[in-house]
């Protein structure tokens, strides 16, 4: 890939044609949103930061003498990463900022296959009754107690357990059917 991303980066020097940069960019968008994924263990975070990281790119890249595109690119979606954990109030310690290039060598495949299925996942969320969504998401990806989402909601905590675990063999039920019909 290195090969072609010199070709990509030397077409672009030369003429400013901003496809060349979106063709260079383009190879480099899954990988970068699992390795913010990686940072900012959140999807949406993920994207607006990929997001950011493509503005940065093509602001900084015609003023920049970038030679080895990939490593630059890894710096630029690291300081992106640690800059919106660092906005969000989350402590900088040296093992957030210790993810290492050779994550940047995801494996395509892998990393297709999780996106995927977190899309699969979606779409089994958007399938659940409205109480029991409500219930999984405040559960499972807030990280609230039964009793914080009783208080919040109005359940009772029966009704939060019973969301939750209905929830559950519901999804569960989904992704398997999803699961079958792609096989």
């Amino acid at each position: 890939m290195e090969c072609r991303d010199e070709e990509l980066l030397d077409a672009f020097y030369a003429d400013g044609d901003i496809r060349h940069l979106g063709d260079l960019l383009s190879q480099y968008s899954l990988l970068l949103f699992g390795f913010c994924m990686k940072y900012l263990k959140s999807r949406e975070a993920a994207r607006d930061a990929v997001q950011q990281i493509f503005l940065k790119v093509i602001e900084d890249l015609p003023k920049t003498q970038v030679r080895h595109f990939r490593g630059w690119l890894y710096t630029v979606a690291r300081n992106q990463c640690l800059m919106t954990l660092r906005k969000k109030g989350h402590p900088i310690s040296i093992e957030t900022t210790a993810v290492e290039p050779e994550a940047v060598n995801t494996d395509w495949t892998a990393l297709l296959e999780k996106e995927q299925a977190l899309n699969r996942l979606e779409d089994a969320l958007s399938s659940l009754k409205p109480e029991q969504k409500q219930c999984i998401e405040l559960f499972y990806l807030q990280h609230q107690s039964y009793q914080a989402i009783a208080a919040k909601t109005a359940y009772s905590l029966m009704q939060v357990k019973s969301h939750i675990q209905n929830g559950k063999r519901n999804l569960k039920l989904f992704m398997e059917a999803q699961r079958n019909r792609h096989d």
